[in-house]
This record gives structure tokens, sequence and C-alpha cells, in this order.
């Protein structure tokens, strides 16, 4: 059921300019919830490098939304998150909903964390976002009209960040979600490969796609100025999580939403529709 006073509670949602929490807080804002964006740059600033920003971003929150950056996949996650939650139980947070990612052993640990930690508490684990082709480290590459990647033979449910944060929403509004892990993709599996010639028919683009090693996409990423965090998780996810182990599809968004996933091809043509991959110019 709904909390009935829901509306009067504080969340946190931390990533709040990112692709998933800017979309939650619009959500939650849109239903008349008080939010508090966690970033560097919020009136009340969030860093997870910076622990004397937490207490102050966590004071009077009720439910928090946890997107730990860069990944939870990197070296001392499991610590910061432990410490953070530590934080939120001081400060007095009932709910915690954390974004995982699947596959990656190192996320697992930290879910652990969160299911440990006494408080309410959902899990939301998600395959590779359709949104990096457009809002993440891709979308140079569509723009250039060359997408070159490894492991482009090897099928990806790629999930839409709108079902991640519809169910992010219900998770940190509605009680009837704690406990629930739940694994998202989308419908169906494609390539990057396929991924990238769904786009192209949206575009109407010429838009290659050309299959490379890992040390030449890391020179490609470091080439196009892709911070240097951002490049060392990208290679770890093409080395390790992106070579299979998640390439079946999940009923997660069913479960959660009582609906279908969002289609990749869905999300290219409305990406498309909206201009985001037109050539300046054009």
């Amino acid at each position: 059921m709904t909390n009935s006073t829901s509306h009067q509670r504080l969340t946190l949602v931390t990533g709040g300019t990112g692709k998933t929490g800017a979309r939650i807080a619009a959500r939650l804002q849109q239903a008349g919830h008080r939010v508090r964006i966690g970033s560097r740059a919020a009136e009340i600033p969030f860093d997870w490098a910076d622990r004397s920003t937490w207490t102050p971003a966590l004071f009077g929150v009720d439910a928090v939304y946890i997107a730990y950056q860069p990944d939870l996949a990197v070296p001392g996650a499991p610590e910061t998150i432990r410490a953070f939650i530590n934080a939120a139980k001081v400060n007095s947070v009932r709910k915690l909903v954390l974004l995982s990612g699947r596959g990656e052993p190192e996320a697992v640990a930290c879910e652990r964390i969160v299911q440990d930690s006494g408080l309410d508490w959902t899990i939301v684990r998600c395959s590779f976002f359709a949104q990096n082709f457009s809002e993440g480290a891709f979308l140079e590459y569509i723009l250039a009209g060359e997408v070159a990647l490894p492991n482009g033979d090897v099928p990806e449910p790629f999930v839409h960040a709108d079902d991640i944060a519809d169910i992010a929403v219900a998770a940190l509004t509605r009680d009837e979600h704690s406990g629930e892990l739940y694994e998202l993709t989308g419908p169906r599996s494609l390539t990057f490969a396929e991924a990238v010639a769904e786009i192209a028919a949206a575009t109407g683009r010429e838009i290659a796609f050309i299959p490379i090693s890992r040390t030449d996409f890391v020179a490609a990423l470091t080439e196009y100025q892709v911070p240097a965090d951002v490049v060392s998780l990208l290679d770890y996810l093409f080395g390790t999580v992106l070579d299979g182990r998640n390439s079946e599809t999940t009923d997660g968004v069913r479960r959660a939403l009582r609906r279908e996933p969002k289609d990749f091809r869905d999300y290219a043509k409305a990406t498309a529709t909206a201009g985001i991959w037109n050539i300046q110019g054009e």
C-alpha cells in the first residue's frame, strides 16, 4: 500500500543528475514528494568521495536511492557503501533502494551489505543501459557514425532507464517492494552490432559497427577524452560483465510493474525523434 505520509517525507536521490537519478527525482517531484538531489553541485552538496558531505545530505531523510559512483564494481565500493549505510542509520533513514549491476560479483557484496542493514531495502540489479548510447560514453560514437567496440557479437538485453526509474520510485514510495531484488533487463537480447543497426534505422543514417580489441577500445575512449575512471570501468565491463553471462532476459520489470519492459527499438525511435543523435548542421 502507499504510505499515507509519503508526501511529507524526504527522499535523497544520490546521483540525482545522472541517467537514473534525474528520472527518479523528476518522477518523485511530479508526484508531490519532497526530494533532495544528491550531487556535488546541489544546494546541500553530496559527494561519495567526501564523507563530510554525507551527514548534511542525510539530515531529515526518510528514504535514499543509492547510485554509487563510479560503480559498485570498483575497489573500495563495499567499504564505502557500508560506511554510508551506517551514516544513514545514525540519521534515522528508514528505506534504501540500491542500484546494482548484473553479473558483477563486487556488486553482489554491496547488495548483501544493504540486505543486512536492518533497514527496509529494495535492490534493482540492472543489465547494460540502453541510454549509454545517448547519455553516456557511446554518444560521440553514434554522432561520428562509427561505433567501434569489443564483444560486438555478445547478446545483451539492454534495459531502459525509464523502467529502472519507475521501479525505483515505486520502491521508494510503496512498502510492497520492501525486501525485493528485481533483476532488470529489456524484453530481448541484441548484440552491440544489432543495437547500432537499430539506431541507424531509427536515425536514417549510416552508422557502422566495427569490432575491435579491448586495447584499441581503451585507446579510442582516451582519444575521445572520456574520463579515465569511465574508461577503466568500461574496459572492466567489456572484459568481465559483457562476456555473455548476462545474455538471458529476466522478468524483473514484469514482477515489479506488472507490464512489459521497454524495447530497445522503441528507445531508438524515441531518442532519434528527440534529436539527440542529430548532427549539427543537418
